[in-house]
């Protein structure tokens, strides 16, 4: 490389040549954190949610006219537009004003958009160039670890329509006389031998009567809508375990008529299906749930239950800060459309001081919450409360003043600015459980619907039960299961 450009020359290298066509890929899906500004090209270079000659609709021949360094743009660590360029761009002091500058002078960085820590890695390089083939919905239920693998391959040649069954065969290009090996009567083809087939047909209708329901299957893929129901995890392996038992024994029976000229009795073939999946409940870690229909389901098949273990019950009391110390407790929620964070201060009598709700946009969770720490830290900034202990129900939250790695490129500027904010004022963050931290989560679900930053000086009426409770110290109660 020759500062942002790839050099042209030949040079001796296995890789290079290969590297050099994507290099163009990789800047259309890159973005610059900014520092000084003095690498960024302010119009063609993406620092703000596209490349302002995009978002501004500015024709190439005219930037050739305009300064291109950000560094102009950028004065004392604050955003500087000359009245010239606003003129003739109105939006740009609005697009820039979202987009945070460092308090003190670093260096440009180039991320990688489609990592959140922003490093191109080999693995997120083969992750975007490798081909997207579509989710099968039935491939996790055949591939279990309580299932031998050998017995779930079978089952999947089956799914994929690889078995050598003679209609299979025949497209392979063997044509040879076709019969059911089971019953004589009809061609062989995948669906009659495992689902048309007297001899299946009883197999199946055998299982029907452990579920208490009647099978109709139309195609192969039927078959996994058992697995699709509400049951415990232990049914559900024995269930999934049962159906791939069946289909193997169905296979097994057809092998040895067919090559062996030995007739497996349908009665054998369920004796062997309930010891095989036996063999997969009895081992499996899932466990059972109270219902007795899964009681006595499972029971047929010789499995022992699995209870599961009684929760542990923790006590969960929101405590005020000490004297002096102000508290403030934050959240953040989200949907499949939206996220936003939340916070509320209170002093050491448990009095409401200040509360806040903001709109995030597009972003999960976690960069919710995230959102909302730093938010309460500006405002508490803002406050000229110097002494504030910060708590939410995010553990990743509370290590991220730690472990700076944990923040996305994203807010890694205003991230960085907020922990200059918090070295000049006595600060910590704790944990506390998502019970005792119920005033920040409505807050935060408030936000969902609204645009933009609302504050509360006065407690809104929304969380005045959850409020009172925790001023009044009492008790939530939070089920551990093991």
């Amino acid at each position: 490389m020759r500062g942002q450009r790839g050099i042209t020359h030949h040079i001796f290298s296995s890789i290079w040549s290969g590297v050099k066509g994507e290099l163009n890929v990789i800047r259309n899906n890159s973005s610059w954190v900014i520092g000084d500004g003095k690498t960024i090209n302010s119009w063609l270079d993406q620092w703000s949610d596209d490349k302002l000659i995009n978002l501004l609709n500015i024709p190439e021949q005219l930037i050739i006219h305009l300064p291109n360094k950000l560094e102009y743009y950028i004065e004392n660590q604050k955003w500087n537009i000359p009245e010239e360029i606003h003129q003739n761009f109105p939006n740009l002091r609005l697009l820039a004003s979202k987009v945070t500058l460092p308090n003190q002078p670093t260096s440009d960085s180039l991320v990688w958009n489609h990592s959140d820590k922003g490093e191109l890695s080999m693995k997120d390089a083969y992750t975007f160039k490798k081909h997207q083939s579509p989710k099968i919905p039935w491939a996790k239920c055949i591939w279990s670890k309580d299932i031998p693998p050998s017995k779930s391959l079978m089952v999947w040649r089956l799914m994929l329509n690889k078995l050598p069954t003679d209609e299979n065969l025949k497209v392979r290009g063997c044509n040879l006389p076709s019969r059911c090996s089971l019953c004589l009567s009809q061609v062989e083809t995948s669906f009659h031998l495992f689902f048309e087939c007297p001899y299946a047909t009883t197999l199946w209708n055998w299982l029907a009567s452990l579920f208490n329901r009647s099978l109709y299957f139309n195609s192969i893929e039927d078959i996994w809508t058992l697995c699709e129901r509400r049951m415990s995890p232990q049914s559900k392996v024995v269930t999934t375990a049962a159906l791939v038992n069946l289909i193997n024994v169905i296979w097994h029976a057809r092998n040895q008529a067919r090559f062996n000229d030995k007739k497996v009795h349908w009665r054998s073939s369920i004796s062997c299906i309930i010891a095989n999946t036996s063999l997969s409940g009895n081992l499996a870690t899932a466990t059972a749930s109270s219902s007795i229909s899964e009681f006595s389901f499972i029971k047929k098949f010789c499995v022992n239950i699995h209870p599961p273990k009684a929760p542990r019950i923790v006590e969960v009391i929101w405590h005020p800060p000490i004297h002096h110390w102000i508290k403030c407790n934050t959240d953040g929620a989200s949907n499949s459309v939206t996220a936003s964070s939340g916070g509320i201060f209170r002093d050491r009598e448990a009095n409401y001081l200040l509360g806040f709700a903001e709109n995030v946009g597009q972003e999960n969770a976690y960069f919710a919450q995230l959102s909302a720490a730093m938010r309460a830290i500006e405002l508490a900034k803002m406050q000229n409360w110097m002494q504030l202990w910060l708590e939410s129900d995010s553990s990743l939250v509370v290590k991220a003043f730690k472990n700076h790695a944990l923040v996305p490129w994203k807010l890694r500027n205003r991230w960085r600015n907020c922990l200059r904010i918090t070295h000049n004022m006595q600060f910590f963050a704790t944990h506390i459980y998502r019970e005792g931290n119920q005033c920040a989560d409505i807050l935060a679900n408030l936000a969902l619907n609204n645009d933009s930053l609302t504050v509360w000086p006065q407690m809104p009426s929304c969380i005045s039960t959850a409020f009172a409770r925790n001023k009044l110290g009492m008790s939530n109660f939070r089920f551990v299961n093991y």
